[in-house]
């Protein structure tokens, strides 16, 4: 039986994980469970959480981050799993959502980077760049290509939170199968009630150091105005999603069927 859509899968040491599966795709059909799953990133994960992570059978673990972030934290990936790297931004390495380690690095001076709205504007900004630079255009390319083919599924994909990059992806994952644009950001949206509780302590630390904690709600959460600028991005350079898909990323009509008939089923009635 299919979870709830959204639900979360709970390990420990690997926060923000859930799986694809589940959402209404239209037509009488729904998102197929227990291959697409999304997560941050798995540097923290101990034996136990390796086991679990294990037991969802995956075949690739696509990367979204940037080398310096990976050098910084690798991944622990469990051993049937193929790593794939889909550096999103490494054209802009200091774009937001690769600088979370910086500004959590300097708790005291964090005001004069993010308060003031800075944080929003930055992010906003950050989330229009992973719609249009060069790498994020190959990146995606590659994860979309990969998720394509079905000797690499189940795939689980994260950058370092699984908020902003791997938002992107699930959230054009999911609109490209049929899914409604309320129920994508819905999905993106539970990421503050899964995520946000497990950084409690990167948050009391924070603060503890100097730090304003209200600075970090649109650091280390999100806010639907990030995720609507990146779909207004993608309109605004391709037409429409559809232009983003097939001029931006590739996908043309054969290939979003393919997707479709592979990664969604027949809701049950």
């Amino acid at each position: 039986m299919q979870s709830e859509p959204g639900a979360q899968i709970r390990i420990d040491t690997l926060p923000n994980l859930r799986d694809l599966g589940g959402w209404s795709a239209g037509g009488g059909r729904r998102v197929r469970g227990g291959l697409i799953f999304r997560s941050t990133d798995l540097d923290r994960l101990d034996a136990r959480g390796i086991e679990l992570v294990g037991a969802l059978c995956l075949r690739t673990v696509v990367d979204l981050r940037t080398a310096t972030e990976r050098q910084a934290a690798p991944d622990r990936v469990p051993p049937d799993a193929t790593p794939v790297v889909c550096d999103v931004l490494s054209d802009a390495p200091d774009a937001a959502p690769a600088q979370l380690r910086k500004v959590m690095a300097d708790p005291r001076n964090a005001g004069a980077i993010l308060g003031d709205g800075k944080a929003e504007a930055m992010f906003e900004q950050g989330y229009r760049q992973i719609v249009r630079l060069p790498s994020a255009l190959a990146a995606y390319r590659r994860f979309f290509a990969t998720l394509a083919t079905e000797d690499r599924r189940p795939l689980l994909f994260h950058c370092t939170t699984g908020k902003d990059r791997t938002g992107w992806a699930a959230a054009v994952t999911l609109t490209l199968l049929g899914v409604s644009a309320d129920d994508v950001m819905r999905d993106y949206i539970l990421t503050n009630d899964q995520l946000l509780p497990a950084l409690r302590p990167v948050v009391d630390r924070f603060a503890a150091a100097g730090g304003n904690p209200n600075l970090l709600q649109p650091v280390l959460g999100v806010l639907p105005e990030y995720l609507e600028a990146a779909f207004d991005e993608a309109r605004h350079r391709y037409g429409s999603m559809d232009g983003y898909l097939a001029v931006g990323l590739g996908i043309d009509d054969g290939l979003r069927q393919r997707l479709r008939d592979d990664l969604t089923e027949e809701a049950a009635r």
